[in-house]
C-alpha cells in the first residue's frame, strides 16, 4: 500500500513533477493527480498503482512501508509513528 503523502514525497525526492511520473508510468496525468489527492492510502486501479510503483523504483526511489526496514540503504525519508498518527 502507498499513501498519497508517500507518493508526493517519493516524487519530490526523485525531483520530478506529476507529468514526468505519469509519462514514466505510462498512465495519464489526471490519474496521477487523483492518486495524489487521495486521503490516506492511494485508491485506484491496481494496474495503475503497480505502474507508478515500478516507475518510482526505476527512478531509484524505494517505497518503505510501515514497520518495514530499508534493505538497500541509501537516502530517504520516513515519518515517525507519532507524527503519522497526529
Amino acid at each position: 500500500m502507498m499513501t498519497a503523502a508517500q507518493m508526493r514525497a517519493a516524487r519530490a525526492l526523485a525531483g520530478i513533477d506529476q507529468r514526468t511520473l505519469a509519462e514514466r508510468a505510462g498512465i495519464s496525468l489526471p490519474t496521477i493527480q487523483r492518486m495524489e489527492a487521495s486521503e490516506g492510502v492511494v485508491r485506484g486501479v491496481v494496474d495503475s498503482l503497480m505502474k507508478v510503483i515500478q516507475a518510482l523504483d526505476d527512478i531509484g526511489v524505494e517505497l518503505i512501508g510501515e514497520n518495514q526496514a530499508s534493505e538497500r540503504g541509501g537516502r530517504g525519508v520516513r515519518l515517525k509513528a507519532s507524527a503519522a498518527q497526529g
